[in-house]
């Protein structure tokens, strides 16, 4: 018997097997899983009455919110593509990002109205525009929006369950641009079997259980949340949705709801062990929180574990990988103690079930798995992508040699744990030697007085490039350039030590608070940037 690999199944079985348990908890709501599948039932009546059909792409611009996380299931059970948009974007990025699609209906949150007001005159695909909270009548921009806002739209409409064979295992199910750091956004297809395979195999590296409550601290816009909209529903676990990141709120969320696990990006990690309200609140039972989306600190790491009192350690994927591919998680047969576990715990770990890993030199060629050997990081597994949306030479290029190439630099040692030395273009080249920011960054963070830091290329006469330094303090802690010099030397081969550092209030970040160097960059090399 052959039964479609779809993850409208993991919803359906929720239902049946917990329905009466929570599933949601979203602000004062709190819905549980017989709620939640009739709501995406709804929302997939209400698309096909609008004439959404097989294909169609359905755009949200949203925060992590109850609706959005039922349009994971909504969409696909109206057979159409889910699209989410990253709320940070300009108005230019995301009218590329519609136009390129082709998406037939936009969701969005009153606070996106003035956005949604700007793409009017640039968006030639969508039809419909639906006001996630409030009503349309009671917007100055409600002449763009249908009259229904989504809770009366759904509200109409009788839950619309299609027969499971009729779903297209291969079929696209979502579709996530990636960043366009050097170019225009690049759509990411994601397959019913991609994400069906990619759930089960993260659910089983990590232990979900019907028992585990877990944070959504990272947006559902980015990798389905690192794959949670899914991993969890499978096994009839706790969504605790947060809207925005703030330390206070993540501390009060996780006593109020007892939350188990989060991930998170270094950026967030650094604010939560260094708020002054950790103190405050109950975190007892926080177990896990796992790092991803840039590289964590062993620093970071060991100071998770001691002021949170949970395991923490590291993980690695991307957008075209579903998005995980590795975790750093301890490994019985490789007991660690002192600062070798925090060094462990913080690189980008071994394969999840599912995956294999391997790293490559410039001619397709894997290199030994001794740690030291550096070669581009490539994958093969059921959760990498179909391809990217109507781009099918950087497809190719992507899959040649009939493996995923990364693009990230790294190695792999004898127990089979990559780490991650950095991105190909953020290689530093000096003098003809490769220095990776990543390897300077982590022995900067270690520095007591740091808070955050970047090591950028700039530029030099002599050498072409050098190391440069911008960093953030820990509130009222003072360092000198001379000072964070002395103490990186001892760590760091003499042409990797930054040649100059220079002090920040903050440093630029993306929607998920990762670092942005491409900004810093612009700064040194205003003509070289995009090319770097």
């Amino acid at each position: 018997m052959n039964v479609p690999l779809t993850p409208v199944r993991f919803l359906r079985h929720a239902v049946a097997q917990f329905p009466r348990n929570t599933a949601v908890v979203c602000g004062g709501l709190r819905l549980t899983y017989a709620q939640f599948g009739e709501r995406a039932g709804r929302l997939a009546a209400a698309l096909g009455a609008m004439g959404v059909g097989s294909g169609d792409r359905v755009a949200f611009l949203s925060t992590n919110c109850h609706r959005l996380l039922e349009a994971y299931y909504g969409v696909l059970e109206a057979g159409a593509v889910l699209l989410p948009l990253n709320i940070r974007l300009a108005p230019e990025e995301l009218s590329f990002i519609l136009n390129d699609a082709g998406a037939r209906v936009l969701f969005l949150e009153r606070d996106f109205l003035p956005v949604a007001e700007k793409l009017l005159s640039s968006v030639r695909t969508v039809e419909s525009y639906v006001l996630l909270d409030g009503e349309p009548e009671s917007s100055s921009s409600s002449s763009l929006l249908r009259r229904e806002n989504y809770e009366a739209l759904i509200g109409a409409a009788r839950p619309h369950h299609p027969d499971i064979m009729e779903f297209d295992e291969d079929s696209l199910a979502e579709l996530f641009y990636t960043s366009g750091s050097t170019a225009d956004p690049k759509g990411v297809m994601l397959t019913h079997r991609n994400i069906y395979l990619h759930a089960l195999y993260v659910a089983v590296a990590v232990g979900y259980s019907e028992q585990s409550v877990q944070l959504h601290t990272i947006p559902l816009f980015h990798a389905n949340g690192w794959g949670l909209a899914h991993s969890l529903t499978l096994v009839g676990a706790v969504h605790v949705m947060l809207q925005r990141f703030d330390p206070a709120e993540v501390l009060r969320l996780v006593e109020s709801e007892r939350v188990e696990g989060m991930n998170l990006v270094p950026t967030m990690g650094t604010a939560l062990v260094n708020s002054p309200e950790r103190k405050k609140y109950d975190l007892g039972s926080l177990k896990r929180v796992i790092f991803g989306g840039a590289a964590a600190s062993p620093t970071l790491v060991r100071e998770v574990e001691e002021k949170l009192g949970c395991l923490c350690h590291a993980g690695y994927g991307l957008t075209e990988t579903s998005p995980v591919l590795s975790l750093g998680r301890p490994k019985k047969e490789v007991p660690l103690e002192g600062e070798d576990r925090f060094v462990r715990l913080a690189m980008a770990g071994f394969a999840i079930p599912g995956v294999e890993l391997a790293v490559m030199d410039e001619d397709g060629r894997p290199l030994p798995h001794d740690g030291k050997s550096m070669g581009e990081i490539v994958a093969r597994s059921d959760v990498v992508m179909e391809g990217y949306w109507k781009r099918p030479e950087e497809t190719e290029k992507a899959f040649r040699g009939g493996w995923f190439h990364t693009g990230d630099m790294g190695v792999i040692d004898a127990e089979q744990y990559v780490r991650i030395l950095d991105r190909k273009k953020d290689i530093i080249v000096s003098g003809g030697e490769n220095i990776s920011s990543l390897e300077v960054e982590k022995v900067m963070l270690a520095h007591p007085a740091v808070y955050e830091a970047a090591v950028i290329p700039v530029p030099d006469e002599k050498w072409g490039e050098v190391p440069k330094a911008l960093v953030v303090l820990k509130p009222e802690a003072q360092a000198t350039q001379s000072e964070l010099l002395d103490f990186v030397r001892p760590h760091l081969a003499g042409y990797k030590v930054p040649k100059s550092v220079e002090f920040c209030e903050e440093l630029p970040k993306g929607g998920t608070g990762k670092i942005l160097k491409k900004e810093l960059r612009k700064k040194y090399w205003p003509q070289k940037v995009e090319a770097k």
